[in-house]
């Protein structure tokens, strides 16, 4: 198993992404530490993880406070001892609409669950992992921070910024035995959060949201959305040592979609 005796944070591991991440690296041997907001998702994951014989437990929280941050990275430290891996994986799309009508404090919330959630857990994780055998962090960015969409600025923007925090933590941890990289998913139709973009894009144009979504796969490469069992296995990879010369990387999943 890759991650053996590795100790793993997920946030955003009550659905969608995060979930799949959580049982793809339980799967792999990681003690596993969930966080999401939502508590009934969260031990519905942890039940799944343990019937199939691997190690987790919940915490319920915002990362976006610092306390329940660090509370999320104290509950890894107290249940296994340590940490080795941090997925940021926590998001929100938010408001779909052009930049004129977006209202100040939707766009301080996704910046804030997003981008600022994504900073705290690394800032109270790298103590941690620098203290120990170093780690590996793998942010979940999105294909929205390279191509440009309409009505998503809120969310491009915070998953731009992730890439930034990206290539900076890479930076500062890589002579202390710390990776930092991240992905760039396209559409996982999957999620609750592509489906509410697809409403929230259906209602804005007044089009249908099933044929909006053939019309849009059409254009990627492979003919087909990604899903999030492809995101999970590539979060593996990045997170165990079979990458273990690569950081500062952002990698794609996207089926084609982008080229850079």
């Amino acid at each position: 198993m890759q991650l053996e005796e590795r100790v793993a944070i997920v946030t955003g591991g009550g659905r969608g992404i995060g979930r799949a991440i959580a049982r793809r690296f339980a799967m792999e041997g990681a003690s596993v530490v969930i966080a999401a907001r939502t508590a009934e998702q969260l031990a519905s994951v942890v039940k799944d993880i343990e019937d199939h014989d691997g190690k987790a437990v919940a915490v319920a929280g915002d990362v976006s406070r610092e306390e329940d941050a660090a509370r999320t990275v104290r509950m890894a430290q107290e249940v296994y001892g340590g940490l080795d891996i941090l997925v940021n994986c926590a998001g929100i799309y938010g408001p779909v609409a052009p930049i004129e009508e977006i209202v100040p404090a939707d766009w301080d919330r996704v910046l804030a669950v997003q981008l600022r959630g994504a900073f705290l857990m690394t800032r109270a994780s790298l103590p941690v992992m620098y203290a120990g055998s170093g780690g590996s962090i793998v942010n979940i960015s999105s294909v929205a921070a390279r191509m440009a969409y309409p009505w998503g600025a809120a969310y491009a923007t915070s998953k731009a910024g992730l890439l930034g925090l990206t290539r900076t933590t890479a930076g500062e941890g890589a002579r202390r035995r710390v990776r930092a990289n991240a992905i760039l998913p396209g559409p996982v139709p999957e999620t609750e959060m592509s489906q509410e973009l697809g409403r929230g894009l259906a209602a804005r144009t007044g089009g249908n949201a099933e044929e909006m979504f053939k019309a849009f796969v059409e254009t990627i490469l492979q003919g087909r959305p990604q899903t999030a069992d492809e995101v999970a296995a590539a979060a593996l990879f990045l997170a165990s040592d079979q990458a273990s010369a690569i950081t500062g990387q952002a990698l794609s999943v996207d089926g084609g979609m982008s080229f850079c």
